[in-house]
Order: C-alpha cells, then structure tokens, then sequence
C-alpha cells in the first residue's frame, strides 16, 4: 500500500514526472552533467511555476464563484474535479493507484507501438480519470483484476487517443511546435475549433484587436486581461452586495477586494504564462533524446495553460464566454431532469480559456467567443449526465468538470452496465483505436513525417476540405 500511494503521489505529480522524463531524455542525449542538471531543475521549476501561477488564480476565483451563486441566487451541483476525485479516494484509493500505474504502462508502450507517440504528462489529470474509472466500474459491479485491467487500457489509450484527436489544431496554435495538449478537456477544445472554423475568420484574431492610441494600454495582455476582470469582479460584488461580499473579504471594503482579486487574477494568468515559457524552453530538447533513443517520434503532451501563450488575449475572452454559456444553460436543466450544475470557476477559466485559443485558431475573435460559448454549454451538460454513473459518489454535491471526464464516464458506464464482457470490449476497441487513426489519419501523428500526399488527404479526413493555413500568434518571449 506504501509503494502504491508513493507511485500515486509521483505520478500525479507533474513537476516530478515531467523532471524524471526531462532526466531520461538528457541522458539518453548523453548531454554533460551541468547541463543534465541544469535541465532537470529548471524543468521541474516551471512546472512549480506554473502550479504556483494555478493556486495564486484559483485562490482569486474561489471568492468569485461564491459572489455569482449569491448574485445570481444560485443553489446546485458545483463541478470540482479535486473535490470529487478526493470523495473518491477515501474508498477507491488502492484501485485508483493500481488503475494510474498500469495507464502510464500502456501509455508508453502505445506510444512506442503505434504511429501516435504522444506520452501524456499531466498526471493529475490521469488520477482523475483512473479515479473515474473505478467508481464506474465498481458501480457496475466490477472488481478484482478486470477492474484494473479494464481501467489501465481505457486510460492508457486515451493519453494517445485524445491528443491525437486535438493534434491537427495544436499544430495551428503552435506553428508547429513539437508540443501537443494532454488535458482531458478535449472533447471541448475539438468543438470550440470546429464552430470557429464554421462561423469565423481566422484572419481576424484575438491577438490582432485595434485600438485607439489614447486605449494602447489594452495591447499590453496582461493590462487587458486586468481591466476585463476588474469589471467582472466589480459587477459581481455589486450583485452579491457588499454585506456578502464583506463575509468573503475578512473586513476588507468589498470593493477594495474585489479590485484586489481582480488583479491577483491577472498576476496569476501572467505566472502561469512565465512557468509555461520555462517548461518550453527546457523539455522540448530533453524529448529529443526520448525521441531519438527511446519512443521514436516521441512528443510531450502537456496540461492545457502550455498554449496560452499563443493567444493570451484569447484566454479571458473564452473564460467570461464559457461562463456566460454556463449561466445561459442553468434554466434548462431542470425541465431536462438533471441537476442544476452551478458554473464552477476553475473549470471555465482553464478549459474555457483553452476552447477560446482553439476557436481562435479556427476562427478569430468571433470563433474564440462562440466555440468557447459552446464548450461552456458541454461542461454544463454532460457533467450533470455523468451523476448517473458515480454511484454512491453522485450523491455528493459535486462532480467531474472537464468534458472528457464526462463523456468517457457516459459511456463507460452504459457499456460496463451490459456486464464485464461488454467492458472488456470496450476496452479492447481504445487499444484498436490508437492504431487505427494513427495508420488512417497522418494529420494525427506528433510528427508529419508522411508523404505530402497522405498528409493532405489525413487533413482532410480531419478537418474538411475547407480547412485554410493560419499562421499562430507567435507566444511572448521572456526577456
């Protein structure tokens, strides 16, 4: 149980994981010692960096959330996906540990099999799936080794399946990059890029917004982003009231500290956009001693802020419209008979913010805004459906957040309820799929390494005939 809770508390941990594969790749690069080390630490310091830049922003969101259930009079389900995953480990925690172990396991080894060599590195993102997959099983009434096995191949599979799925867009918000997204929001960010390739103009991005001389201040990111959050926090306060808002600030005017949380926002965006910097900096290299020695063609799939700084404008903007879908959703949940899923900060600024870069990739500005509308409207949504399958868990005022989380414990659970050998199945076919669209879609694969030909048809297979060239928003550079 010890050795199983250390290998939990180490691969759910990002900093270490991702500085223990930092490590690998530098050695097998047989790089000199300074700079093996110097690789290692800085790595394992932009993800603390990026962590630190994460708990500064959810600690500012936290008092905004509870200002828009009081404002909004608001009583439901608020989705958390560290509330519900910690439920589930005081009972499903030896389970959930085995389940993780045995994903990475697969991880690697279909990485190395099939053409999709993504290694997914978001580890707190593989508990909760490997969290979900317990409880869902057990609830269909699944135990022992099938559990584990059932669980490990699902998981392991979608840490290829789903970047894969989110590549050919990566690689519009990137230029390129030999980077791609490891979050189980992708089912979002995949529809937010298809309603911005729809309905928008990627031409006309976020990041290329005119303003008057006597507004130049807006152009500076971090200032916007400021400004904008400044507005939503002054309203919220003004709804909830400053009696209410005097209960969250310790005494402190309510709007002296809706200002102060505002901009403890904006310096939370700005920190984690500083710890992605570092962590591109230091484990792009080391992947190519992985690639070369290890897992040909390897690529890093990294947790979702790793494309913020493409278009940091568009973060915000897909944050506040992935809120207001949650908001405009609220009334029809309870016609519909599924509980009322209040929308939970966290998960609208991080997936939101995402599925705003991806539209705008697709789209521009109007993409950013209406596909993260849409992403807003599937965390609503499927969250609520998922309470079905959690058992005693779904009693809880909580749930997943994230649409994968979601969609994947949907349907999981349908098929486990058909019996043991239906999930087996299930899980098989996941293994059978990461071969398949690997071998069927180049446009897939980390890297294009395939003929153009196949490449174009991958691409269109993928994202219609329509699909235009845009050229990424180069991310900001350190100085």
């Amino acid at each position: 149980m010890v050795v199983l809770n250390a290998l939990r508390d180490i691969l759910s941990t990002p900093a270490i994981l991702v500085g223990l594969l930092a490590l690998v790749g530098l050695l097998a690069l047989r790089s000199p010692l300074p700079d093996v080390v110097s690789g290692t630490l800085k790595t394992i310091i932009g993800f603390l960096v990026l962590g630190g830049g994460a708990t500064i922003l959810i600690g500012a969101l936290d008092p905004l959330g509870k200002m828009i259930e009081d404002g909004l009079g608001l009583q439901g389900v608020v989705p958390t996906n560290e509330a519900v995953v910690g439920l589930a480990l005081e009972d499903f925690g030896a389970r959930t540990a085995g389940i993780m172990g045995l994903a990475f396991v697969v991880n690697l080894a279909l990485a190395r099999l099939s053409l999709l060599s993504y290694v997914f590195l978001t580890g707190h993102h593989v508990l909760f799936m490997s969290a979900l997959a317990a409880v869902v099983l057990d609830s269909a009434g699944i135990g022992g080794v099938s559990l584990l096995l059932i669980g490990a191949l699902i998981v392991g599979s979608l840490m290829v399946i789903m970047p894969a799925l989110a590549m050919p867009f990566v690689r519009r918000i990137t230029d390129g990059e030999d980077i791609a997204v490891g979050h189980f929001g992708t089912l979002g960010y995949i529809t937010s890029a298809l309603v911005g390739r729809a309905v928008g103009n990627p031409a006309k991005s976020t990041e290329d917004v005119r303003v008057p001389r006597s507004l130049s201040f807006f152009r500076d990111n971090l200032v916007s982003t400021a400004v904008a959050m400044l507005l939503v926090y002054l309203l919220f306060t003004a709804l909830a009231g400053p009696s209410f808002v005097s209960g969250l600030s310790d005494g402190i005017n309510p709007f002296v500290f809706a200002v102060v949380q505002a901009l403890t926002f904006a310096a939370g965006v700005w920190v984690i956009l500083v710890g992605v910097r570092m962590i591109l900096g230091e484990i792009v290299p080391a992947f190519e001693g992985i690639s070369q020695k290890i897992i040909p063609n390897a690529v890093p799939a990294l947790d979702i802020p790793i494309v913020f700084p493409y278009a940091p404008t568009a973060v915000p903007i897909g944050f506040l419209s992935s809120t207001a879908a949650g908001v405009v959703a609220l009334p029809f949940l309870g016609p519909l008979g599924l509980a009322l899923i209040i929308p939970g900060m966290v998960p609208h600024f991080f997936v939101g913010g995402g599925a705003g870069v991806f539209g705008n990739a697709t789209g521009g500005r109007r993409g950013a805004v209406l596909g993260a509308f849409a992403n807003g409207l599937i965390i609503t949504f499927l969250p609520a459906l998922l309470l079905a399958y959690l058992g005693q868990l779904g009693l809880a005022n909580t749930t997943f957040g994230d649409s994968d989380f979601a969609w994947v414990g949907i349907l999981l659970g349908l098929v486990a309820n058909l019996g043991v050998v239906f999930a087996w199945a299930l899980a098989i076919l996941f293994v059978a799929l990461t071969f398949a669209l690997g071998y069927l879609f180049p446009v897939m694969r980390p890297r294009q390494d395939a003929p153009e030909e196949a490449s174009d048809e991958g691409e269109a297979a993928v994202e219609g005939e329509a699909a235009v060239e845009v050229e990424a928003a180069d991310p900001p550079r350190t100085t």
